[in-house]
Parts: structure tokens; sequence; C-alpha cells
């Protein structure tokens, strides 16, 4: 039998407190401490003070996402007849459909970039739109 305090092991407890217990219940609380210490360690070493749960797209570069060969190759063929229906729209309609699904901008903050009404770059959005989902249709 061995003699621990459980204050060592529940921060909650202000006072000591002494407990007598076995061989295999010391070597478990042992063990629990030292992995505890491990990961605060781990965390304090790579600077991870941050949830994995926090919705900041943290999760998504965590988690290692495997792709078999053909799966690469469908993403590429996919990517490059999206850039060839990009490549074949008007330039202003590329500019915008750029600039509003790749970057990020509202309708609003095109508009006023380009000295322009909302409902232009909107129509001329949804032109884009149209024309890509046509060339596509065309070319499979």
């Amino acid at each position: 039998m061995k003699r621990i305090n459980l204050r060592d092991y529940y921060p909650v407890n202000i006072s000591d407190f002494f407990v007598e217990v076995t061989e295999d219940v010391a070597d478990q609380f042992k063990q629990f401490n030292r992995k505890d210490h491990a990961d605060h360690e781990r965390r304090r070493v790579h600077r991870a003070y941050y949830s994995l749960n926090a919705d900041d797209g943290i999760e998504k570069d965590v988690i290692l996402l495997v792709l078999s060969p053909e799966e690469i190759y469908e993403r590429k063929m996919s990517n490059q007849e999206l850039y060839a229906a990009i490549n074949n729209l008007p330039e202003k309609q590329a500019k915008r459909l750029y600039a509003h699904f790749f970057l990020n901008m509202s309708i609003t903050q095109i508009a006023r970039t380009e000295r322009v009404g909302k409902s232009r770059v909107a129509h001329s959005i949804n032109q884009a739109l149209k024309n890509i989902e046509k060339f596509l249709k065309s070319n499979l």
C-alpha cells in the first residue's frame, strides 16, 4: 500500500488529503500525471494554444486527407475544365466572377470598385455562370 496526496492529482482540493491506495492505483496516477505533463509540454513546444473545435478553419488544415491517384487525376481534370471555361468568358465577366468567387468580394464591393451599379455586376456574374455551364455541358 502506498500513501498519496489527492491534492497532487485533483487541483480543486485546497488542503492536503492523504489516502492509502494499492500499488496498481498509485502507478495509474503516475502514468496519468506523466501523460498529462507530456501533453502540456507538446502544446507548449508547438505553441498549440487553440482549440481544434474553434470555427476558424484549423480543422481543415489538421486533418490529413489522403487521396487516391484516381481522385487526384479527376480533380486535376475538373480544375482544367473549369479554368478553360473561365478563359472562354468575356473579360469583364471573368474578372467579376474571379473577384466574387476567388477573392470573396461581395457584389457591392465589386460594383464600388468598378464604379457601376450592383445590378450590372450581379447580372454579369449570373451570365458568366450560365456561360460556364453551357461550356462544360458542350465539352463533356
